[in-house]
């Protein structure tokens, strides 16, 4: 008799098997919205599709009156800049300190502790700080998503790092490489798809922070409008935003997961 741990699926069944828990949700909000409109049409937290849709053209295709922008687009542009300078900067930050924490004995001595300890201050409880010593500009939305992000990926790679084979390091330095060849040629190559795994699994706290921040203080962005709306009870638009948003993010995970895997396959055959 063969265990379910060793069943194996079809690429179909699996995509099938996939796509039952969304359905089921669909499903479920239908049922539940045509229940709360049937008993008073002018019910307003479970709007139906149409209702949604009439709402998401509007601010995707009609321009507003007063800036001559299309909000939805403009929203998305916004957000999309602030999460991708924020994460780009954490990146940065993880090759260089996440390598020299894991390869350095002294910069590891130096700086363990100090990153672990950030690592565990909630980012959120730093935002009025932020914005006392940045402003309500784009800076302090910025500097909150690294501070979200940045300190995670310096530890996971860290730990990559110091997990690497030490007999790669031995046989490099014996062959006479110094220690940024080792760096280029070795550590580097092997921790790009490690690096790529974190952030991937950094893409929804990113956008945790950036929400907050854009409700908090701005004048655009997908967070902005989700908390101006609110006031009105406007579930027709701020449940297409968060599905947008949610849509952005897989998007997101879905385009790392394939740079990975067309930049490093070996990653893969080697699992």
């Amino acid at each position: 008799m063969t265990r379910i741990i060793n069943k194996k699926l079809s690429p179909g069944i699996a995509r099938i098997l996939g796509l039952l828990p969304f359905g089921a949700v669909l499903i479920l909000y239908v049922i539940s919205s045509d229940i709360r409109l049937h008993e008073n049409p002018n019910d307003k937290l479970l709007p139906s599709f149409g209702a949604m849709w009439s709402a998401l053209s509007q601010l995707a295709f009609t321009p507003d009156v007063r800036t001559g922008n299309y909000l939805l687009w403009a929203d998305t542009l916004s957000s999309l800049k602030r999460l991708a300078l924020g994460m780009g900067i954490s990146v940065a930050l993880a090759i260089v300190f996440g390598i020299a924490l894991g390869l350095i004995p002294y910069a590891a001595a130096i700086g363990n502790s100090f990153v672990a300890a950030v690592s565990l201050v909630p980012p959120l409880a730093l935002l009025p700080i932020l914005f006392i010593a940045f402003g309500l500009d784009e800076l302090s939305k910025i500097v909150l998503i690294i501070l979200g992000v940045a300190p995670y990926l310096i530890r996971e790679l860290a730990l990559r790092v110091e997990q690497m084979p030490y007999e790669l390091l031995v046989k490099a330095q014996t062959m006479g490489a110094s220690t940024f060849q080792i760096i280029v040629r070795i550590v580097l190559p092997q921790m790009l798809p490690r690096l790529l795994d974190g952030l991937r699994f950094s893409i929804g706290p990113a956008w945790l922070f950036l929400i907050a921040a854009e409700a908090i203080a701005s004048t655009d962005g997908l967070g902005y409008r989700i908390f101006l709306v609110r006031r009105y009870l406007a579930m027709d638009i701020i449940i297409p935003y968060v599905a947008w948003i949610a849509t952005l993010a897989f998007l997101m995970d879905l385009g790392l997961r394939v740079l990975s895997a067309r930049l490093f396959p070996w990653t893969k055959a080697s699992v």
